[in-house]
């Protein structure tokens, strides 16, 4: 029986590191969208509670340079939301884009490996008919030498 040898080897190698790396940036995407996420929701809960206390202070007694302040806190948070904001939907872009190159070298690994799994099929079955036609020669000489010697 001969070895078995896939002439695409190294294509499958490349497309497995191309994969791997694939992966490696889909990951990091991943982690940099969540940080992203975590960050907009730190920065809403900072802007939700610069506004409470802005409609808190209305009730008492108000001081103007206080309430400017507050004020410019409160806008300069907004601003910083909608920062993060867009941020955070140029994070959900670039994780799509890596998800997408990811799933390509997934899809182009997965045929070389198919490709390999048919040509190991073919080879099996070619070497059981080799195994089968040296059965069958070998019976057929014993056949014959039992007739020779009876």
């Amino acid at each position: 029986m001969k070895r078995f040898r896939f002439p695409l080897r190294p294509v499958a190698v490349i497309r497995a590191h191309k994969e791997l790396r694939a992966r490696e940036a889909f990951a990091a995407s991943v982690h940099a969208y969540v940080q992203a996420e975590e960050l907009l929701a730190a920065t809403r809960a900072r802007v939700a509670g610069l506004a409470q206390m802005l409609f808190d202070g209305r009730g008492g007694t108000f001081l103007a340079a206080e309430a400017a302040a507050l004020f410019r806190s409160y806008r300069a948070e907004c601003d910083e939301e909608l920062k993060v904001e867009r941020s955070v939907i140029e994070a959900r872009d670039v994780m799509q884009k890596r998800r997408a190159e990811y799933l390509e070298a997934s899809r182009q690994l997965k045929i070389v490996n198919q490709l390999e799994e048919k040509a190991r099929a073919l080879h099996r079955a070619a070497s059981l008919v080799e195994d089968q036609a040296a059965m069958d020669e070998f019976a057929g000489y014993r056949a014959s030498r039992r007739v020779l010697l009876t």
